[in-house]
C-alpha cells in the first residue's frame, strides 16, 4: 500500500477543508437530515479523482459520491471506502475534531486505512498484518494498542455529538473507568495509539465512518466486533452500520463479561 500517496491525497483534501473552515460557510442538509458543507464536496472531489487516476481498477464508494447500486457493489472484490469529511458536526462547531477517512476494503473487510486530521496535519495509517503508524511533521512513529491494566481505570471513549444508549449498562461491569469525549474517527486513533482502551458505539454510523478506523485499530493489535462477537463486515446492501465494540483487547472484553452482556442488549 502506497501510504505516501494516500497521505498526500488526504493532505490536499485537508487543505481545501481548512480553506472553507476559515470562511463563513453555508450548511445544508442531505436527505437523511445530516449536515453537509462545501468542504465535504471539495474534499470528495479531490479524493475521488486522485484514487481513480492512481488506481483505475479499484472502484470508489464515498459518502458524498454518486450512489452505487448494491447489484453492482456486490460484485466488487475490493474497493475504496471514503468519508471526505468525517465529523461534519464538529467542523460546524469549529472544535477541530474532524478527519479525512480513506479505507481499502478487501471482500467485506477493511485491510488498510488512513485517518488524517487537518488541523494537526497528522495522519494515522494502518495495514492489517503489516503495522500501524502516526505520521506528522515530527516523522513516523509506530503505534500499538496498550494493554488494559487491572490497576488503572479503563479509558472509555464516547462520541462527542451522538448519544450512546446502553453505555451505562456495559460500564457497570467495569470496576473503575473514566470516560473521554471525542469527535469523528479520532476515537479509533486514540485506541490504536494506546491513549484509550474501549470504544462502544450503539448509535447509528455508516460504513464510511468506521472502515478506516477499523483497519487502523486492527493493524495496531486491537479488535472491532459486532455485539455478537463477530467480525464487523462491510459492503452490505444497507450501508448503515449496526452497533459495535472497539477494544485494545478481545481477552478483556470476554473476561469482564462485556461481550456477553452486549449480545443481550435490545
Amino acid at each position: 500500500m502506497d501510504f505516501d500517496f494516500l497521505v498526500e491525497v488526504a493532505r490536499e483534501a485537508g487543505r481545501v477543508i481548512l480553506e472553507v473552515y476559515s470562511t463563513e460557510f453555508e450548511v445544508t442538509q442531505k436527505q437523511d437530515h445530516s449536515p453537509v458543507t462545501l468542504a465535504d464536496m471539495r474534499s470528495n472531489a479531490i479524493i475521488e479523482a486522485s484514487l481513480r487516476d492512481r488506481y483505475p481498477d479499484i472502484p470508489v464508494l464515498s459518502e458524498e459520491g454518486r450512489e452505487t447500486p448494491f447489484e453492482v457493489r456486490r460484485k466488487w472484490d475490493r474497493f475504496w471506502l471514503v468519508d471526505p469529511l468525517d465529523g461534519t458536526k464538529e467542523f460546524i462547531k469549529r472544535n477541530g475534531e474532524f478527519t479525512v477517512n480513506i479505507a481499502l476494503v478487501q471482500g467485506r473487510t477493511p485491510v488498510a486505512g488512513i485517518i488524517y486530521i487537518p488541523v494537526a496535519d497528522r495522519a494515522y495509517v494502518g495495514q492489517v498484518g503489516e503495522g500501524c503508524w502516526e505520521i506528522s511533521s515530527g516523522g513516523r512513529k509506530e503505534l500499538s494498542v496498550a494493554p488494559i491494566s487491572a490497576e488503572a481505570p479503563v479509558r472509555v471513549l464516547r462520541s462527542r455529538s451522538h448519544p450512546t444508549p446502553g453505555l451505562e449498562e456495559l460500564l457497570s461491569l467495569i470496576p473503575s473507568y473514566e470516560v473521554f469525549n471525542r469527535g469523528s474517527a479520532l476515537k479509533f486513533c486514540s485506541v490504536a495509539g494506546g491513549e484509550a482502551d474501549f470504544y462502544p458505539r450503539f448509535g447509528p454510523t455508516w460504513e464510511w465512518d468506521t472502515a478506516a478506523g477499523q483497519a487502523i485499530v486492527t493493524a495496531a493489535g486491537g479488535v472491532m466486533l459486532d455485539l455478537s462477537g463477530n467480525p464487523f463486515l462491510y459492503n452490505k446492501e444497507n450501508l448503515l452500520n449496526g452497533p459495535f465494540l472497539v477494544s485494545s483487547s478481545l481477552k478483556w472484553l470476554k473476561k469482564t463479561g462485556i461481550l456477553e452482556a452486549a449480545s443481550k442488549l435490545p
